[in-house]
Formats: C-alpha cells, sequence, structure tokens
C-alpha cells in the first residue's frame, strides 16, 4: 500500500464503495502524565469502532491509522493479525460484508509537532496540556478512521482522562469516574472532529436568540487557556465578539447555528491560526496578549474568530467532496470574517486592513511559480497541505467581494441560504454552489467561474489619462495586462477615482466611475471632461483583485505627498500599489524606504503603519543593492527613533514605533536607549516597557553581541514561562556566533527533539540578515539536507524547515545556481518539497532584480531634512 498520502484518486474509489454509519471512538489520556516508562515515543490508547456499508460485498478498501503498534483488530467480529494489515498508515479490509463492524485497539502516539494529539508541558508549573489538531488527514494519528471529506459520519467520543481534568470535544460532554463522555455529533468530516483535555482554565456565558419562527435558541458559550495566561485573558472581549457574529450571521444565513454548544480553545504551540471543529474551536494561545497591542492585534483576533464561525456553515455544515474545493470554505470564511467584522463589530474598518494586509499575501502567492486556480488540482494529501495559502484565503476572499460586486450583496446572501438549506450535512463541489448563485442572480456563473476561479495569476490595471486644450480629462482608459505566464485578462468591476488638492493641501477625490473593464483596454466614458487630476486610482474603493498601478503624474504625486490623501482606505490602496511595484523592480527600494519614512509617520491606521514598517525592514533586506544597506539600515534606525520620540504617549502609534526602532535598531547610540529603557535608566514618556516589550528591545541586543547568554537567563528568570522560553531559544539562535549557528543548525536539523514551537523560535532566531557572513556555509547544507528531512519529518515541521531555512539572505546569483542545480538534480523528489523549494527560488531571483532596479536609482532626498 502507497502509506500515508493519500491520493485523491484512492479517496474517489472509496467513497464510491463505502459509506459511514458512525464511529465510536474511545480514548484513554491518563498516560500523558507521569514519567515514561521504556523506549520509544509517548503513546496512548485509542479504541475504535467503526459501522459502515459498502455497496460492493466481498470487495477490498483500507482504514486509515497512523499509530505505533496495533493491539487488537476485528472485522465484522472476525479478528485479523496486525501484522498482517496493518504497515504503519492504513488496516487493509478484504471481504467486506453490505454491512461492516470494524474495531481497532491501538496504541498511537502523542506529538511534539503540533499534528494529531499534541501534548504541551508548562514550564512555568509542569501542567500537562493535550489538544488534537487534524486539517487535512491528522485524525488517523488519534483513531482508526476513513480519513477523507466526504466520508462524513456522527461520533460518539469517550475520553479517560488523568484526575483533576478537565475534557472537551465537540460535543457536550459528562463525567464519570474520570470518564468523560460527549453527546454523539452531527454528521462531521473526521478533520474536524476534536479533543481537548488538560488542566484548562475555563469560562463560560450564554447566546440566546429569538428566530424568525419565534423558537427560542440557547448556545452555551466556553473559552479555555492554559492556567498560566488565565490572568491576561480577556474572555469578555472574546464573548463579545462571538455573540456579534452569531448575531450577524443568523441575520444573514437564514440557518440558525447547527452544533448545540460554542467552545472556544486558546491551546500552546499550535501551528494554525486557528480552526474550525464545530463546537470547539481552537485557536493559538497567542491571541491572549501577554501586553500591550495596538488595535490592530484585537481586530486580526475578531476577524479570525468571525472567520472560524463562518465555518460552521461554509466547511461544517457544507464541505467539499475534496481539497480541489478548499475554496468553497476557505474563501467564504476569509471572505466572511471581514465583512462580518465590519459590519457587527467595533472594527468597521476591516476592509482596509483586508485590502492592505490580506491582499498582499495573496498578490505574491499568485505570482509564485506554484500560482494556482482558486479551484486547484489537489492530486494528494500533500499537495492539499501546501494549499492552505494565499491564494486559497486571500485571493479567494478578494475574489468573493468582486463576486458580491458581480452579483450584488443580496443575491450572493440568497445563494448562500440556499446552499446551507440544500446541501446541509453533505458535500459540495463547485457546480453546487455557482448554480444557486445563478438562480438568485440571473447571471452567468460559468464565465465568471472560468475567469476567476479556474485560471491563475493577477491582472495589472493602469490609467491612462489624455487631457485637452482646456486642461480637462478628453479620455481616461484603464489597460489591462498579464503576465505571460498566465495570460487571462478577466472582467473586472472597478471604480476609478480622481483626487486633486484642496485648498488646504489635502489630497482628496472629487470624480469617481465605476466601470466594467474588460479585455486589454477600456475606456471610462464618465470620467471625460472632468478637471485634470493629480493622482488617478484605478480600483479605487477595493472593489476588485488587482495589482494598481499608476500612470506618470500620479506616481509623482504620491512621492511627493502620499501623506496628504485623507481617505485610508485610499491610502492604504496606494501604499499596497508602492509596495508591489517595488516586488516588481519597476520602484526602487530605497524610494520605498523613503517614501516610508516621509509619510508613514502621518498613517493613521494602526494596521497599515504596522504592515508599513514590515515592508520597509523587507525592501532593506531584500531589494535595496548591497552597498546602500548600511546606509538604509541607518535612515530606518534615525527615522524610527524620531517618529517613537515624536509619538504622543501612550499612543498605539509609539508602541508600534517602539517595536519598529527594536527592529532596525543599529548603532551604540540605539543600544544604549534600548538598553537603558531595560534597565529603567532611560524612559520615553507614555511607554510602558511590559514583558513582551522586553523581548523585543533584548532581540536586537542579541544580535549584535551586546547582549549575551547570561543576560538571557537573567531575562527568562524573569519570565520562566512558554512564552518567555519561545523568546530565549529565538535570542539563543540569533547570537552572532559561528558555534552558536551550527549550535542551532544541528537542533532543528540533526534532530527531532525540539517541538514545533521551539523549532520555529530557533529558525526564526537561526535567520538574521545582519549575519549573512555566518550563514554562508549553509547554503550548501541546506541543499544536501531537504530530501532527507521531508523524508524523515513529519510534513509540518518539514515545511517549516523546509521554507525557514532556504538561503535567501544568501542573495547571490550562486545561491541561485545551487537552487537550479538542485531542482534539476531532483525532478523525482515529492512534488511538494519541490513546489517549497521552487518559491524559495522564485522569491531569491525577484529580490536579485529588485536589487538591480535599486542600484541604478539614485538615492532620495535625506528623510531627516523632511518636515
Amino acid at each position: 500500500m502507497p502509506g500515508e498520502n493519500l491520493s485523491r484518486d484512492e479517496a474517489r474509489e472509496r467513497a464510491a464503495l463505502l459509506s459511514v454509519d458512525g464511529y465510536e471512538v474511545s480514548l484513554d489520556l491518563r498516560s500523558a502524565v507521569g514519567d515514561q516508562t521504556g523506549d520509544g515515543p509517548r503513546t496512548f490508547r485509542s479504541v475504535t469502532t467503526i459501522r459502515f456499508r459498502c455497496n460492493e460485498p466481498g470487495a477490498t478498501s483500507f482504514a486509515d491509522l497512523i499509530a505505533p503498534s496495533v493491539t487488537a483488530l476485528s472485522l465484522n467480529g472476525r479478528d485479523l493479525d496486525p501484522g498482517e494489515v496493518f504497515d504503519g498508515s492504513r488496516i487493509a479490509l478484504e471481504d467486506l460484508a453490505a454491512d461492516n463492524e470494524l474495531v481497532v485497539d491501538a496504541q498511537c502516539a502523542y506529538s511534539r509537532t503540533g499534528e494529531g494529539m499534541h501534548r504541551f508541558v508548562d514550564p512555568e508549573d509542569g501542567e500537562v496540556y493535550l489538544y488534537t489538531q487534524y486539517e487535512p488527514a491528522d485524525s488517523r494519528r488519534v483513531f482508526a478512521n476513513f480519513e477523507q471529506p466526504d466520508l462524513k459520519a456522527p461520533f460518539r467520543f469517550e475520553v479517560r482522562a488523568p484526575e483533576g481534568w478537565t475534557v472537551w470535544s465537540n460535543g457536550v460532554g459528562t463525567e464519570s469516574d474520570g470518564v468523560w463522555r460527549f453527546a454523539e455529533t452531527k454528521p462531521i468530516s473526521t478533520y474536524i472532529t476534536c479533543v481537548v483535555a488538560g488542566p484548562y482554565h475555563y469560562v463560560t456565558d450564554s447566546y440566546e436568540r429569538v428566530l424568525d419562527d419565534g423558537t427560542r435558541l440557547e448556545i452555551p458559550l466556553g473559552a479555555l487557556c492554559r492556567k498560566g495566561l488565565a490572568p491576561h485573558f480577556d474572555s469578555d472581549d472574546v464573548f463579545l465578539v462571538t455573540k456579534q457574529g452569531l448575531d450577524f450571521f443568523h441575520e444573514h444565513f437564514d440557518y440558525p447555528y447547527p452544533f448545540g454548544k460554542y467552545d472556544q480553545a486558546f491551546v500552546p504551540e499550535y501551528n494554525l491560526g486557528a480552526m474550525e471543529n464545530p463546537g470547539l474551536v481552537t485557536f493559538r494561545e497567542e491571541f491572549i496578549f501577554r501586553g500591550k497591542v495596538t488595535r490592530s492585534s484585537y481586530e486580526g483576533r475578531a476577524n479570525v474568530i468571525l472567520h472560524e464561525m463562518a465555518h460552521m456553515w461554509f466547511g461544517d455544515l457544507v464541505t467539499m467532496v475534496w481539497w480541489d474545493d478548499l475554496w468553497l470554505k476557505e474563501s467564504f470564511a476569509d471572505f466572511m470574517g471581514t465583512f462580518a467584522n465590519v459590519g457587527a463589530t467595533r472594527f468597521t474598518d476591516a476592509w482596509i486592513t483586508f485590502a492592505n494586509r490580506r491582499k498582499a499575501w495573496a498578490y505574491r502567492a499568485d505570482q509564485l511559480p506554484s500560482t494556482h486556480p482558486i479551484t486547484a488540482d489537489i492530486r494528494d494529501l500533500q499537495d492539499a497541505k501546501l494549499n492552505f495559502d494565499g491564494i486559497t484565503y486571500a485571493k479567494g476572499a478578494s475574489v468573493l467581494k468582486q463576486l458580491v460586486a458581480y452579483v450584488g450583496q443580496d443575491a450572493f446572501l440568497e445563494g448562500a441560504r440556499r446552499y446551507f438549506k440544500r446541501h446541509a450535512y453533505g458535500n459540495t463541489r463547485l457546480g453546487d454552489l455557482l448554480s444557486v448563485l445563478e438562480e438568485t442572480s440571473g447571471r452567468d456563473m460559468g464565465t465568471w467561474a472560468r475567469s476567476w476561479l479556474q485560471t491563475a495569476g493577477v491582472n495589472s490595471l493602469t490609467p491612462q489619462v489624455l487631457l485637452n486644450a482646456e486642461g480637462r480629462v478628453d479620455e481616461l482608459a484603464v489597460v489591462q495586462e498579464a503576465a505571460e505566464s498566465h495570460p487571462e485578462l478577466r472582467p473586472h468591476r472597478v471604480a476609478v477615482g480622481l483626487y486633486r488638492r484642496t485648498p488646504t493641501g489635502a489630497l482628496e477625490r472629487y470624480a469617481r466611475a465605476e466601470a466594467d473593464v474588460d479585455g486589454p483596454r477600456t475606456v471610462v466614458a464618465e470620467l471625460a471632461g472632468a478637471e485634470a487630476p493629480e493622482l488617478v486610482l484605478v480600483n479605487d474603493d477595493d472593489l476588485t483583485y488587482c495589482k494598481t498601478r499608476f500612470d506618470a503624474g500620479s506616481l509623482e504625486t504620491l512621492k511627493a505627498g502620499l501623506g496628504d490623501l485623507t481617505d485610508p482606505l485610499a491610502r492604504a490602496l496606494c501604499w499596497s500599489a508602492l509596495w508591489n511595484m517595488t516586488r516588481d523592480a519597476l520602484l526602487p527600494a530605497r524610494e520605498f524606504v523613503d517614501i516610508v519614512l516621509r509619510f508613514a509617520g502621518r498613517e493613521s491606521d494602526i494596521g497599515v503603519l504596522q504592515m508599513l514598517h514590515a515592508w520597509a525592514e523587507s525592501a532593506l533586506v531584500h531589494y535595496a543593492a548591497p552597498e546602500w544597506r548600511d546606509t538604509g539600515a541607518v535612515l530606518l534606525a534615525e527615522g524610527a527613533e524620531r517618529e517613537l520620540l515624536g509619538a504622543e504617549p501612550g499612543s498605539e502609534q509609539q508602541l508600534a514605533w517602539a517595536r519598529f526602532f527594536a527592529r532596525t535598531a543599529a548603532g551604540r547610540a540605539a543600544f544604549d536607549l534600548l538598553q537603558g529603557l531595560l534597565d529603567g535608566t532611560s524612559a520615553i514618556e507614555g511607554l510602558d516597557v511590559d514583558q513582551e516589550l522586553r523581548w523585543a528591545f533584548l532581540q536586537p541586543l542579541t544580535v549584535w553581541g551586546v547582549a549575551d547568554e547570561k543576560a538571557l537567563a537573567a531575562e527568562l528568570a524573569r519570565d520562566d514561562t512558554a512564552s518567555g522560553k519561545r523568546h530565549q531559544v529565538r535570542c539563543l539562535a540569533a547570537r552572532p556566533s559561528e558555534a552558536v549557528k551550527a549550535q542551532a543548525w544541528a537542533q532543528v536539523v540533526e534532530s527531532d527533539a525540539l517541538s514545533n514551537a521551539l523549532a520555529e523560535a530557533t529558525i526564526a532566531g537561526f535567520e538574521q540578515p545582519s549575519q549573512r557572513n555566518l550563514l554562508e556555509p549553509y547554503t550548501e547544507k541546506y541543499f544536501a539536507a531537504i530530501e532527507r528531512i521531508w523524508k524523515d519529518r513529519s510534513i509540518q515541521i518539514a515545511m517549516n524547515l523546509v521554507s525557514g531555512l532556504f538561503p535567501s539572505l544568501q542573495d547571490s546569483r550562486a545561491t541561485l545556481d545551487a537552487a537550479d542545480a538542485w531542482l534539476a538534480a531532483h525532478e523525482d523528489a515529492a512534488p511538494a518539497l519541490r513546489r517549497l523549494v521552487l518559491e524559495g527560488r522564485d522569491d531569491l531571483a525577484r529580490a536579485l532584480r529588485g536589487q538591480e532596479c535599486d542600484a541604478q536609482a539614485v538615492n532620495p532626498v535625506n528623510p531627516v531634512n523632511h518636515g
């Protein structure tokens, strides 16, 4: 049998043969605590009973299980020899009856990789915490099953836990003599079942609503986290957003929440942002903020809460048949997260964040050699794992935003309502959704889907302005272009805005027209005769998914006065467009850095400001000519310090600039200020240096060799927590020493002793832009190791290592040649591994093109002299 990597063809064959009536899963988790005896992984007992039908009696199939050992197996009362039928990942099932019962008694392994049943020991108090994470196919690490989304079934879970623990699952649980029994679920897919167990801190609330038919809906709410995080847990805000979201989705979906209770667990060492397990959503515990954060962080958390809630309908109630149609859940949830954030919560400007952050993720992913249509060709589980990407999430959500403009919001929501009612507890494909949207909108969805869902690549839209003798617009056209590799020119519903300065110097819109852009050139007739603009913004209001370009006059206007734009969404769109131009080697990196330093201090949207900080760093590290990097680093550091000292005391802007100052700090004066803020000999009015900010200040001191291992140990003593340990591990790997780099490399590449979170922290510390010379020897080692890594590690850890250690900081033609040589010599390597290397290679080639562009630039005016 072919092992762990289930193919689409195998899944289709099995779904055509089998249907599942139900699961009973019994887990004994008492082995999670206490000393481990014997060699090998720590394990727990998992007993699964599966009742299923076969429409071809006598046929052969298989069940999925990844476990160190199987104690006993029986099929229809007949004992099977585990040594004969179990190969470590599959159980062969022969001579099936019409009605079948499979019983599997196995020893499954606890995980330290965030896959399956993850076991975490809190360094603060020694307590053990467990949780499960399965998507796309890791429930088979916890219990035997048919691991594919279209073999839905009801589940009954029973869990025996250590004394003093609480256990949660998808259904409501009751405890008797240390055994927790949970109510049977509705028919759901294996990958969204869930168990959370341990001495978690648990808070409760409830949601009530009178439905349109007069019945009262009551949903018990719960929120949980580790005991060590309880003092920081603002559960009231979590519950507030939860209730606002439930109100919003009930009003718009006309289908009551179908899964009973609604618990939300914030768990340690989580690989994802969150997971939509019905009745028990899991989140990474970093959403519990240990220190002061900006409004952007709260908005981001609210967006994730609402994203996962939208999944209760898009993904859990109605699920895609196979991972090709992953967009049917992720794109919709990503769109609905922002849609609900704007419509139901205090974060009414969330579309600005979407335009600036989420779409930047999509634009990058859509220009990689691995780009794919939103409805992707997913051949197997490894393909599926890698397709939780910027295309499936952010581009898909952007396209849905365009779809709403295309069919109208009312038709879109009515289509969703019919979709839920028609396919509840079932599985769907693309055509099922398109058919209801055609019903409700009267539009041809097939043509739209072919252009937007079944082709890859991003279009560029550029305005062309011709003026008449009176200085007015004679003709304004939008030119559409596409990359040679993906030449599709799509239909776009866009708004084109014209901006000019007011007597006060502000840049404001004075004319706007919507148009259907189709083909290489579209004239926007409504704008003929308008006064001459200083700035033309194509895709004003962010209606479509495209890269926005500028005519020469508009670009000069932005260089001279981007900060004068009064509309925050227009500013965000312009910033995004300038960043895309930098990545495309159309704008020198030093010019982008200059624009950021001159105008970011006037940015009112805190999320946009923090994104600008990240982009400015990336521009310097990857796209600036090497000979200008030192100059650019000084300018960034001086600019960050200037804005920090000038920011309003106690403001979000002050906090954002403080973190940026720490990341860009270079030179003795900056290091002295950071050290003074740490030891209390310096102070900045309004800046509270809490524990998280202390670690942020300590990191650059470590990178530059100012703080040593002793200082890190002292800081860990102040913050002897799981979060503190991650910070310390990252800082230890960031020290500027050959021996340190060798040790960090060995810890993550040659050993699997570190947990997923500590391995991630080590990788983050290992890769430091100021230490390129120390990292140079690891290019050859990287390409020598990655095939072995892919073979020996779990897919999540392998992905983290292959992506995180790609030698992107060795930005030279030699590194590009090394990547090409590896790809040429490993044409038969796993497609998912080749994809990750191709993506790293493409980012590197893009960086080299950007550096060539920057090298040809003339230095901009020194930002220090700007007002």
